[in-house]
């Protein structure tokens, strides 16, 4: 009898720590309420694509910072060249679906026109998804029709897609007004026209997208005190496409080279200009010029 007594204490003790210490978890981590319904932010859920673009300060990530973990990550994708830095990740929903890098010796270590931005958007396995390059002949060559105001130009192949995305910075810019962008997808015949306009009154590096008819259709909002750079993307979901989001995306990732990039155009139409650099195009971004058609 004292045992069968002894043994329902203990079970009772034992009930009595398991409920204490569920307790003592509830209250250090509520449950993170759910979106109600009729919410600004369930509205807002329900019309858009949203994605963030975080950018690493330094190269000690998961990614890039290992072992061999450089040629492990060549093996992974051929797109993935000895010089590739990883710079940034792209979440959606929570979860991390992409990663952006630049060729970093074309930038860090070429000079006049050899210097180059080649930016690629990876998946989350080191999949290939796209290419944005600097068109160094493009920029200067629209440079030099806008007197020197720097006009940058960029490709963007993206993978399963047969068009080549053009986006180019407008030279319609007075000093101390916002920048603009442009560039247009193409599908079979029809073709949609988008701009990028840098808001006027914003913190960080906040730009607008407009479709053809001068809509709002979508939105990146940088982060001003975010430490190396972060932008939050969103989309309506009426103009979803997997072509925008990937534009958006590079575009997000280009914005943390944007001055520099246009310093060095500008530095370079001067040295051209003044007879100090003969022009001369790096072989890799002379055949993206060459006529497809052409006899070889």
């Amino acid at each position: 009898m004292a045992a069968s007594s002894t043994t329902v204490a203990a079970d009772n003790a034992a009930a009595d720590a398991a409920r204490e210490a569920r307790e003592e978890v509830q209250t250090r981590a509520p449950a993170k309420p759910a979106t109600k319904p009729g919410s600004e932010i369930a509205a807002r859920e329900a019309r858009y694509d949203e994605f963030q673009i975080d950018v690493w300060l330094t190269n000690f990530n998961s990614v890039e910072f290992g072992f061999w973990r450089r040629d492990r990550n060549k093996a992974k994708s051929r797109q993935f060249t000895s010089d590739m830095d990883i710079y940034a990740e792209v979440t959606e929903n929570g979860e991390r679906t992409g990663l952006l890098g630049y060729r970093a010796d074309l930038w860090t270590k070429n000079t006049d026109m050899d210097k180059r931005l080649v930016f690629k958007l990876f998946g989350e396995k080191l999949n290939w998804h796209a290419t944005m390059d600097l068109m160094i002949g493009r920029s200067l060559q629209l440079t030099h029709g806008a007197h020197g105001l720097p006009v940058i130009a960029y490709s963007l192949n993206i993978g399963d897609h047969k068009q080549m995305v053009y986006l180019e910075r407008s030279a319609h810019k007075w000093p101390f007004m916002p920048e603009n962008f442009s560039f247009f997808l193409l599908e079979d015949d029809q073709v949609e026209f988008y701009r990028l306009r840098r808001d006027i009154f914003a913190f960080g590096q906040d730009y607008t997208l407009y479709d053809q008819q001068d809509r709002v259709v979508g939105h990146l909002d940088g982060a001003l005190l975010s430490l190396g750079g972060k932008w939050k993307g969103r989309v309506l979901r009426a103009h979803k496409d997997k072509r925008l989001l990937l534009v958006l995306k590079l575009f997000c990732g280009m914005l943390l080279f944007n001055r520099s990039c246009r310093a060095h155009i500008k530095a370079t139409h001067r040295a051209i200009h003044a007879g100090r650099l003969v022009p001369k195009l790096e072989r890799q971004e002379a055949d993206l010029y060459m006529n497809p058609r052409r006899s070889r």
